[in-house]
């Protein structure tokens, strides 16, 4: 089975080829910050983004441990790479909407789907066998880890699914040659009309 990222998936991806990054043991805040040239500040209150003068800075939750950091690091900069505008101005559906946009992005963005398919995950039949196993490798704790193993599971399904329901149609129905003689004399009247429209006839 081959699976096929979403476009969530793979803007991620391309973010952390950008970021030289590949593995999970080379994910760090610090450097994904100063890559991206975002300011990371501490203080004693929720975690939120804020930008001035097109400058961004993450403001972490100083109160919480580090891991809870990371989390509302990658949360925050699911804002940054998505979103503009001023949530405080912003009709509180679209504002519920961009959280929701923000929260995804971090499960993807803290466990990338790229990396998943490099171990043999799927091979858990039970989602509480791998949750250890995705917690210390990308530095996640143990809800956040079973959420996502969860998620990627019901992928994977998905894609299996898929890939089995295509090849029970293509053995059902077999292809047609790729054009009907109505499609090609169509296709001849149409370069007709724009060759004479060039001037080439």
């Amino acid at each position: 089975m081959q699976y096929q990222l979403t476009p969530l998936e793979k803007n991620i991806q391309e973010l952390y080829n950008f970021l030289e990054i590949d593995s999970p043991k080379d994910i760090d805040m610090e450097y994904i910050a100063d890559k991206l040239d975002i300011w990371i500040h501490y203080w004693d209150r929720e975690s939120k983004m804020h930008c001035a003068n097109g400058l961004y800075s993450i403001i972490l939750d100083k109160r919480k441990s580090k891991v809870e950091q990371w989390l509302d690091f990658a949360h925050e900069l699911g804002h940054v790479v998505s979103h503009v505008g001023n949530q405080n101005k912003m009709y509180y559906l679209f504002k519920k909407l961009q959280e929701r946009q923000a929260h995804n992005f971090m499960y993807h963005f803290c466990v990338p789907t790229f990396m998943l398919l490099n171990y043999q995950l799927n091979e858990f039949a039970n989602i509480e066998d791998g949750v250890y196993f995705i917690s210390e490798t990308f530095n996640v704790n143990e809800e956040f880890a079973r959420v996502r193993l969860c998620h990627f599971r019901n992928q994977l399904l998905l894609a299996k699914s898929d890939a089995e329901h295509r090849a029970y149609m293509e053995s059902r129905y077999s292809k047609a040659s790729p054009y009907s003689k109505e499609t090609l004399d169509v296709l001849d009247k149409l370069n007709y009309l724009i060759a004479k429209r060039k001037g080439a006839i």
